[in-house]
């Protein structure tokens, strides 16, 4: 990340924002789950790892998706904090010949826990409404949306400040990128979170496998996708591909 005042600024305003959703998080939790929340954040922190650069951004996107919004939707909302930020801090930890960026790291930590502390408030204000839409499918749409807008927009914020894209334009491809899978993560986790009812929240364990196998076939995906952007920029080069 380039150290500009407006970057240093925004990811000051993403870090206070993120600060004040976990206070509220917090406050408004009353329960604790001794054994479901460390589960979840073990798939959640095991499958950041399997993560896929996304192509034609500097970015990447992790499969932890449908763990994090387990947590969401089965745990308190400060369980679904602390949950997506050390995930998040294991997914975006350097490898051993990596460099350690403080400031990235701030900003991932601090828009992932937005992310999941607005998806699960979202949740259970929806929830106790008691509208008549108010129904789990609707209830698990309108949780996965909030989640993906303050995942989605910030990064797209970041970007363009370090890159000086358009952020309209940046959002647009993020979003074209990554919506079928936020579909998917809330279509696993509302089977989950029904088929759980009767045989337990240990179920989620049979996910992780389907998680690598979604990572698998994206990692190959954005590969191809990434070697046929690259393409023309090679051959107006001269160099063969």
């Amino acid at each position: 990340m380039n150290n500009t005042r407006q970057t240093r600024t925004f990811i000051s305003v993403m870090a206070l924002t993120a600060a004040g959703c976990a206070g509220y998080a917090g406050w408004a939790s009353h329960t604790i789950h001794l054994s479901h929340a460390p589960a979840v954040l073990a798939l959640a922190a095991l499958s950041s790892r399997m993560k896929v650069k996304l192509p034609g951004v500097d970015g990447n996107m992790s499969v932890n998706l449908p763990f994090l919004l387990m947590a969401v939707v089965s745990l308190s909302a400060v369980e679904a904090v602390v949950i997506a930020g050390i995930s998040t801090v294991v997914q975006c930890w350097p490898k051993r010949d990596g460099k350690f960026r403080p400031a990235q790291m701030l900003f991932n930590v601090s828009m992932m826990a937005f992310a999941a502390g607005s998806a699960s408030l979202m949740w259970r204000a929806v929830g106790i409404g008691k509208a008549a839409w108010a129904s789990e499918p609707y209830m698990m749409a309108a949780a996965t949306a909030t989640f993906f807008l303050g995942q989605t927009a910030p990064v797209a914020g970041i970007i363009k400040l370090t890159e000086g894209a358009a952020m309209r334009q940046v959002w647009l491809h993020i979003a074209q990128l990554s919506f079928p899978y936020f579909v998917v993560s809330a279509g696993m986790t509302s089977m989950v979170k029904v088929v759980s009812h009767h045989l337990g929240w240990h179920l989620a364990l049979a996910v992780f496998p389907v998680m690598y196998g979604i990572h698998c076939s994206y990692r190959m995906y954005f590969e191809k996708a990434e070697v046929t952007r690259k393409a023309p920029l090679a051959r107006a080069a001269g160099v063969g591909v």
